[in-house]
């Protein structure tokens, strides 16, 4: 298992990114300035794109792992990666996403705690409903670790 750093054609993964942000232009406000990686075993697995929030705070804007390779620990991976790469050049990681318990738990078990909400996020950012195992996104949920 290798993770790789993707410096240009990030847009080649678009499958990818497309499962945790489905409308490409939302995506493309972040995937230029961010920094992509993609784990590799035996194929490309996930995806994780990170920017920096400046006063120390490094976000995770997109992280996504094929359906079929869920729950195999390649998510955790890639925060573990993240969290440990930059945590001599940042001192907080932060993730926003949608108010959908199995993804907050995911984050929860990764070490994350709920930090602050976006009101009307999804509602007011996307130009259609966003649903996420049947559930309609509204707010924004920001979780934080310290890394």
């Amino acid at each position: 298992m290798k993770i790789l750093e993707i410096t240009e054609n990030k847009k080649q993964f678009i499958d990818l990114l497309f499962l945790a942000d489905e409308q490409e232009d939302m995506i493309d406000k972040y995937l230029d300035k961010g920094i992509m990686y993609v784990l590799d075993d035996n194929g490309v697995k996930a995806e994780c794109v990170v920017t920096d929030e400046k006063n120390g705070i490094l976000e995770i804007k997109n992280i996504a792992t094929y359906p079929e390779f869920q729950g195999m620990g390649y998510g955790r991976t890639l925060i573990n990666f993240i969290a440990a790469k930059y945590n001599n050049q940042f001192s907080i990681l932060q993730v926003g996403t949608g108010d959908s318990p199995s993804t907050i738990g995911f984050y929860e078990r990764c070490g994350f705690t709920r930090s602050h909400i976006i009101k009307n996020f999804f509602t007011n950012n996307y130009d259609h409903p966003i649903y996420e195992n049947g559930i309609q996104l509204i707010d924004m949920v920001y979780l934080r670790m310290n890394i």
